[in-house]
């Protein structure tokens, strides 16, 4: 286990820094805080993209306590920040959902460059670890790369691909993928889809095709639908989390690139408005460095003070 969050505190180092110093900012030259005070921490809190609501009950809180004389120093808010913040990311969050009867299928979507299809090939790589077997689907048939990169994650893995060519037919590749994944029985078939804004309707409309192909052959799946965000895009990561939530059902969430962003704040501020269920979270470049998500570790090494 610690050395599980030993990963969270490098992850999130970046992040913890900008945080931390918000708080402890408020105890350098000041004798007493006024509403000017309030207001740099806000500042602070909203650089580091926690969100405007996080950011103002949290403040809220904070100026709250200090004027009943509950805080005395920045270990104070320091405390407040990790409870208030664990708080919100336990609220109704889960592991992923497993099928009893075959496959458990994983639809993974998201914008291009956002982690997605590496996300996917580490997600094989963590079942596997599990021992579980795992089946892939290329069905991001809009970019040549993804497929290749999909099949280099197969071979590193060893776990099938079912894939088709550039520019093919995404459903009729998920089609054959479910029919495999039902034939050879294995235990989760994730399937990589293109990268779509939406701007995009061509790619938007292929998501329900995708679904209604699958459902042919499995009727209750996807059992999960994870959208992969860049948590170092900050606000665009919002953004992300409310179009692809209105467009395809979206269950889960993963957050990449956390390691090289102060702005992990993203991961509350999403939680708080759209309250999907966190599934892992990305803190490096390796494999084993996306983890299954625990708030209470997100948060520790956000507000711990250590730096080992």
């Amino acid at each position: 286990m610690k050395g599980i969050f030993n990963i969270f505190k490098k992850g999130l180092q970046k992040t913890k820094t900008s945080i931390l110093r918000s708080f402890e900012s408020l105890f350098s030259g000041t004798q007493k805080w006024d509403e000017n005070t309030y207001k740099k921490l806000e500042e602070s809190l909203i650089r580091a993209d926690l969100g405007v609501n996080v950011t103002m009950n949290l403040t809220k809180d904070i100026k709250e306590r200090y004027e009943r004389g509950e805080i005395q120093t920045a270990d104070d808010i320091i405390e407040i920040g990790s409870s208030t913040i664990t708080k919100i990311l336990e609220t109704d969050n889960r592991p992923i959902h497993e099928n009893p009867n075959g496959p458990t299928v994983i639809l993974m979507v998201g914008v291009n460059g956002s982690g997605k299809t590496t996300t996917t090939g580490k997600l094989a790589w963590k079942l596997k670890q599990e021992g579980k077997s795992v089946m892939l689907a290329a069905c991001d048939t809009f970019r040549a790369a993804a497929i290749e990169q999909l099949k280099l994650w197969g071979e590193r893995v060893d776990c099938p691909v079912v894939a088709g060519k550039h520019g093919g037919d995404a459903a009729a590749i998920a089609f054959d993928a479910t029919k495999s994944a039902l034939a050879k029985n294995v235990d989760y078939l994730i399937i990589d889809t293109a990268g779509r804004q939406h701007t995009r309707a061509d790619l938007m409309e292929e998501l329900p095709k995708i679904l209604r192909t699958i459902r042919k052959n499995i009727p209750e799946a996807p059992h999960e639908v994870i959208l992969v965000v860049d948590g170092s895009t900050g606000t665009n990561a919002m953004v992300q989390a409310r179009q692809f939530g209105e467009a395809c059902g979206v269950t889960g969430l993963a957050v990449t690139k956390l390691d090289g962003t102060g702005k992990g704040g993203v991961v509350v501020a999403i939680k708080d408005e759209k309250n999907f269920p966190i599934h892992y979270i990305g803190l490096g470049e390796q494999p084993e460095d996306l983890q299954p998500f625990d708030a209470r570790m997100f948060a520790d090494a956000i507000f711990s003070r250590d730096t080992d």
